[in-house]
């Protein structure tokens, strides 16, 4: 099976190929994005897409696109394509496409009359520089090609018009030229490997259109400036390679640094697993400061607890024992930063919500069970020690240890769960009190910890003291918990008990340490399978529950008040596969396994070879959000590791 290559009758087809995204990052914050057809639909799809930590923490479009054009006997045929007002498509280049291919590097085929040619697509790794590779296959008459760079110079989240701040002006540079259009940020840099021709002939393209903002209710029209256009000649099997990057290159070293970043891609991705090895790999993000997991693209940055709750997945899962360990001293280090002063910290967001330091448990328990518990304890035991020392002296100002043995935070003004819409600058779910996830994660981190360090004589009075915690907790748990339908409440908060069937619960089924007996925890996933559980994750509320809301479309407000009302989310399966596989072993593999029949054939839709960040709770589950999740990625690869591990 070839997952992610597509043929001329789909390409062509507007209606099925726009909404196919494709993405590629260098590993240090900088990406390209755009429509498999090379279209852009978002204001956040570009060529080169950089961060500028001069400007600010988000990330910039530098260059949008570069329309191609192939010129014979004095005719021009114009491969680029943009929407413009009017529902206009213009100039239909996608016609010309016979094939594209993106198991390796992205690769195009446009056929023009007796012209064959292929376009590669590479980014450079740790550098904001992409290579674009156009090979002529054949022709049987002479041939020219005209590049027209489409250039933005802005924030990913805004839009560019028609202005005269703009700076015009250029330099010629090795086999091309550099520009900066406004004051602050990088000159960019497009060059040739072999000397073209400039003519400088600035226009600004007026009214392009992105579908997917006006889809979701933004503002969705701009203006780029074009500035002129590169020319030059092309022979049959010969090989051009255009450069665009924020420093100036050496032409001759195009072809040699091509060569090398595709010897580095040793995976294509011509599998399931592949794909999503891949994808996980794009979520690194190597700064001066330390690694990270960015929570995925094309608008997140790096968050605490996607960090924690993706890092498993995208490389222990995956055989990347450093990347977890270079992450986890990033993660680490900032957590014992605002657990000792309570400062935020600058690279890792949302730091100081009180369950940030119940996942950082979570994700060493996670390390522990694929290394073994010795080499935890040498690496991570006194991480694990003085988390627990911190909650349990009441070090957070927003987790709080009760005389029975939970944990209360408030979450009335302000969101402390993953459940984080907010409309208003209010909580659309204020989860608040006793939430059943921290306390499923606060049990198995005390008897966690306690298992950890069993065998060590000096740590003696710690075990005992976390494990008569966790005996008050476990109590605790069912009494406030479980109910008399045999699930359990998602919080309860003094009298209030919030009883909708939500996947919280999973979280507590799903570990090794659960305060609930077996057959507690099968009722409660009948439960969750019954009503929560669709081809692709888990319903964030059951259809039966008041105000569920299955599709996340409309304004910002309205998807805000959908975003936790039934839409399903991937990354919950590997909860449900950690319970699933507890309570019925090695026979409930083969029901897993066609579960996730769903997320592979998500490997051509969307964003082809990722996972979008959630999907409608009904049929047919379209994907929504984010193009690509880090958490799903790294959710859906543990599953996959657990499963080969019953399975061998």
């Amino acid at each position: 099976m070839s997952y992610l290559k597509f043929d001329k009758n789909l390409m062509i087809n507007l209606e099925w190929s726009l909404p196919k995204e494709m993405l590629r990052t260098n590993k240090s914050g900088a990406y390209h994005c755009t429509t498999i057809v090379d279209c852009n639909t978002r204001k956040q799809h570009g060529l080169l897409v950089i961060p500028i930590p001069e400007l600010d923490k988000d990330n910039h479009v530098m260059l949008s696109s570069l329309d191609e054009t192939v010129i014979q006997h004095g005719a021009a045929f114009n491969l680029g394509l943009h929407k413009y007002r009017g529902d206009c498509f213009s100039p239909n280049g996608h016609k010309y496409i016979r094939e594209f291919n993106c198991e390796s590097v992205p690769q195009t085929m446009y056929r023009v009359g007796g012209v064959i040619m292929t376009k590669e697509k590479v980014f450079i790794s740790h550098e904001n520089r992409i290579l674009i590779k156009y090979t002529l296959v054949d022709a049987h008459s002479p041939t020219v090609l005209q590049f027209r760079p489409f250039l933005a110079f802005r924030n990913a989240n805004e839009l560019c018009v028609e202005n005269y701040v703009l700076d015009q002006r250029y330099e010629e540079v090795a086999n091309g030229i550099s520009c900066c259009l406004y004051q602050g940020y990088p000159r960019l840099y497009m060059q040739f490997n072999k000397a073209p021709q400039f003519i400088f002939d600035p226009h600004w393209y007026k009214g392009i259109e992105y579908i997917k903002d006006q889809e979701r209710g933004y503002p969705y029209q701009e203006d780029l400036y074009v500035p002129g256009y590169f020319e030059l000649p092309i022979k049959k099997g010969e090989s051009i390679i255009f450069s665009a990057g924020t420093i100036e290159a050496k032409p001759r070293s195009f072809a040699r640094t091509y060569n090398e970043e595709l010897a580095n891609r040793h995976m294509c991705r011509s599998s399931f697993f592949n794909c999503l090895k891949n994808s996980a790999q794009q979520f690194y993000f190597k700064t001066k400061r330390g690694h990270y997991l960015l929570a995925g693209y094309p608008w997140f940055g790096v968050r605490a607890r996607d960090q924690f709750i993706a890092l498993p997945g995208c490389t222990l899962a995956v055989g990347d024992d450093k990347t977890f360990e270079d992450v986890m001293h990033s993660s680490e280090k900032a957590l014992r930063h605002f657990m000792s002063s309570g400062e935020l910290d600058e690279n890792i967001g949302e730091i100081d919500l009180p369950d940030i330091p119940l996942w950082a448990l979570w994700t060493v328990y996670h390390y522990a069970k694929e290394k073994g518990m010795e080499i935890c304890r040498q690496k991570y035991g006194k991480f694990v020690c003085d988390i627990l020392d911190y909650i349990v002296k009441g070090g957070h100002p927003n987790l709080f240890l009760h005389d029975n043995g939970l944990l209360y935070s408030n979450g009335k003004e302000r969101v402390i769960s993953w459940m984080n819409a907010v409309v208003d600058g209010r909580p659309v779910n204020p989860r608040s009190g006793y939430l059943v996830e921290f306390n499923g994660l606060w049990y198995n981190g005390l008897r966690f910890a306690a298992a950890l360090f069993a065998e060590d004589k000096e740590m003696a009075s710690k075990v005992e003291q976390w494990n008569a915690i966790a005996d008050k907790t476990a109590e605790s748990f069912v009494h406030t918990f479980l109910n008399d339908y045999g699930y359990l409440v998602d919080y309860v908060d003094g009298a209030m008990s919030d009883w909708s069937v939500r996947p919280n619960m999973l979280i507590a089924l799903s570990l090794d340490y659960s305060p609930l007996d077996k057959r507690q925890r099968k009722r409660a996933l009948e439960v969750v399978t019954r009503e929560l559980l669709t081809p692709k994750g888990i319903r964030t509320l059951s259809p039966k529950s008041y105000g569920y809301n299955p599709t996340y479309v409309g304004s910002q407000t309205e998807r805000e008040y959908a975003y936790h009302q039934g839409p399903a989310r991937p990354w919950l399966m590997g909860a449900y596969a950690d319970a699933y596989l507890k309570i019925f072993g090695i026979s409930g593999v083969s029901f897993l396994e066609r579960m996730l029949i769903g997320f592979e054939d998500e490997m051509s839709q969307t964003c082809i070879g990722s996972i979008s960040e959630l999907f409608d709770g009904n049929p047919p589950f379209a994907g929504r959000g984010a193009i690509s999740y880090a958490a799903n990625v790294g959710e859906i690869l543990r599953v996959l590791n657990l499963l080969k591990k019953y399975n061998m």
